[in-house]
């Protein structure tokens, strides 16, 4: 898998990076809250930086088959917008409790609980508006508008929460194979949606989504197993969150289940899977190349 700092792919990376950050702001400003403590809490939670993993995603796979940025930008807003909202939900009392995110406060810290459920609320709200004035085809628009209300959903992102909730406490009694459905939903459902809707913006041909999900579905996982990793090994100054807390609260994870040098001999496994699966796309995967690499050698 080629290095994602080399030449014009890292370039192209931080293009849509600064071209992904103003769609956001764009988006928030068209679709202002009623109350200001809303739109201010709404903003904390899109605004204050992060990976901008699954835009990303979603603007390699449409640029892949030819899609250009402008095409793009609503599937690759709602993405994160949805990304945004499932974190501030996450972070609640109610789920993970955490106080940081991205080196700074939560928001229901930031600002208060209440608040907290509203502006995930409104941020879910607002991703389907956003996609909705996606400009490309009305069928085209249905069928993201379909992709992204699954990936999301009970059978996906909520799915898999609800299955994470019911694991914790559980530790090393969750089988290996239940871990990775949790992880497919709870992760794999939305970056897998990241992919599929930059290729549906595109018009992307049905061997290239095969090739496309078989990608993404290598890629959700290795994103959790690396995500588990950095929870035992990193510190909360470079994760941006707290460290430590899957272990204090007895989840199941990757490395409490197989280990260290198992989830790191997994992780060599998927980028090979990665490999394959973009290789019939010649340069034309280079920029999710890149991203799949990133997601398994990141330091937060």
């Amino acid at each position: 898998m080629p290095d994602a700092g080399g030449g014009d792919v890292a370039a192209r990376l931080d293009a849509w990076r600064r071209r992904i950050d103003g769609v956001l702001e764009d988006a928030l400003a068209r679709h202002p809250a009623a109350e200001a403590r809303l739109g201010d809490a709404m903003r904390h939670a899109v605004l204050l930086g992060g990976k901008r993993m699954r835009p990303l995603l979603a603007y390699a796979s449409g640029t892949a088959f030819g899609a250009d940025e402008a095409t793009l930008d609503a599937a690759a807003a709602a993405i994160e917008l949805v990304h945004a909202y499932s974190l501030v939900h996450d972070d609640l009392p109610a789920m993970d409790d955490d106080a940081l995110r991205r080196g700074q406060p939560t928001v229901h810290v930031a600002f208060d609980e209440a608040t907290a459920i509203l502006a995930g609320d409104a941020l879910q709200s607002l991703a389907f508006a956003v996609l909705a004035d996606a400009p490309c085809s009305d069928a085209a628009r249905v069928a993201m508008l379909r992709e992204l209300a699954l990936a999301s959903g009970a059978t996906g992102m909520c799915g898999g929460q609800a299955l994470d909730l019911a694991a914790t406490g559980r530790g090393a009694e969750a089988g290996i194979h239940a871990l990775e459905h949790l992880h497919a939903l709870k992760t794999g459902a939305l970056i897998r949606a990241a992919v599929r809707l930059g290729a549906i913006a595109a018009g992307a041909p049905d061997a290239g989504c095969v090739r496309l999900d078989a990608f993404a579905d290598a890629l959700g996982l290795a994103f959790q197993i690396r995500d588990d990793l950095l929870d035992v090994e990193g510190e909360s100054a470079t994760l941006g969150k707290t460290a430590g807390k899957d272990a204090e609260q007895d989840k199941a994870t990757f490395p409490a289940l197989i280990g260290i040098e198992a989830s790191r001999a997994r992780l060599d496994g998927l980028a090979r899977t990665m490999d394959a699966a973009l290789a019939p796309l010649g340069p034309r995967g280079d920029a999710l190349a890149a991203l799949g690499r990133l997601a398994i050698s990141r330091s937060y």
